[in-house]
């Protein structure tokens, strides 16, 4: 690499739509533009190689190594930004962000622009910001992390996608789906900064983005922006009830559902019986033991945002 050039690495998910065979123009034009200022770029599939963590060992190395940090981009959905912000978390190296999924949240918090070409001008010319990662044992979500009926949300969801397309819509039918043909109901024990409350729900919902806390019209919104666990437990599982859940989250108004609540914590730990608990990260689903430990590490990930951008 020249000593004036800058590292960039391109992490893209070729499911979320940059498939550079299809868009050769778009591609050939982001190139184009940050290479402009000076960055001599690398692009990686995040699905074609086995060993991720390896991949983005060489990747972080490359940065490291260099005299400039540059900055490592993920472009793609919830899930690509996720993998890509784990890997950095513990490094000085910036991510950039190409907002190529669904709803784009973290991207929409931050106001990163939706178009492409717009969001590179960001990554090539913006500032960097320190914002707030929400952990669930092992795993981190940037925006939230779920039990019990949403899990199965996402995976209906996907089936949805397979099926009829990506579309925001497929969230809401898939949900609709699930209530209709998979109630279940979880026995837990919920630890809120020491303490304890036994419960029994069908739903847990963290949420560590405050945009989308906010679009639901809950309150915790303001508490996931100061770096708090910011979580919502639904207390009843009958059919009627789920389906005026899901009335209200549909016209966002989730905060006036009938048996959901809202809290705020610095740690929160959910103990259960079973050997495991399946959980939504980010749209990804994993197996986890109990208890699951949720806590918030603050300002633990830096991302280029526009200048004006609100600080998170």
């Amino acid at each position: 690499m020249s000593e004036h050039l800058k590292p960039l690495s391109l992490i893209y998910n070729e499911k979320s739509g940059f498939h550079v065979a299809h868009k050769d123009q778009i591609y050939q034009d982001l190139m184009v533009c940050l290479s402009a200022y000076g960055y001599e770029i690398q692009a990686f599939e995040i699905g074609a190689e086995a060993d991720f963590a390896a991949l983005m060992q060489r990747i972080i190395a490359r940065h490291q190594q260099a005299s400039d940090l540059g900055v490592v981009v993920a472009a793609g959905g919830d899930g690509t930004l996720n993998a890509v912000a784990a890997k950095l978390m513990n490094t000085d190296i910036p991510m950039g962000i190409l907002p190529l999924g669904t709803f784009n949240y973290v991207a929409r918090l931050l106001h990163i622009p939706l178009e492409v070409l717009k969001a590179a001008e960001v990554i090539a010319t913006g500032t960097v910001r320190a914002v707030h990662v929400a952990q669930i044992n092992e795993h981190i979500y940037l925006n939230n992390a779920s039990l019990g009926l949403y899990p199965l949300f996402i995976q209906r969801r996907e089936l949805y996608n397979q099926r009829f397309g990506r579309f925001a819509i497929n969230a809401y039918t898939s949900g609709l789906d699930v209530m209709i043909r998979d109630r279940k109901e979880l026995k837990l024990e919920l630890e809120v900064d020491g303490n304890k409350y036994p419960l029994k729900t069908p739903l847990i919902f963290f949420g560590n983005n405050q945009l989308q806390l906010a679009e639901m019209n809950l309150r915790i919104a303001a508490a996931a922006e100061q770096g708090k666990v910011a979580g919502v437990v639904v207390a009843k599982s009958d059919k009627a009830t789920l389906f005026k859940i899901l009335w209200q989250l549909m016209r966002g108004g989730l905060e006036h559902a009938p048996d959901v609540y809202s809290f705020a914590a610095d740690e929160v730990q959910v103990h259960s019986k079973r050997a495991k608990l399946t959980v939504a990260v980010d749209g990804e689903i994993f197996d986890m033991r109990p208890p699951l430990k949720i806590s918030v590490r603050k300002n633990a990930l830096n991302i280029m945002v526009p200048h004006d951008s609100t600080s998170v």
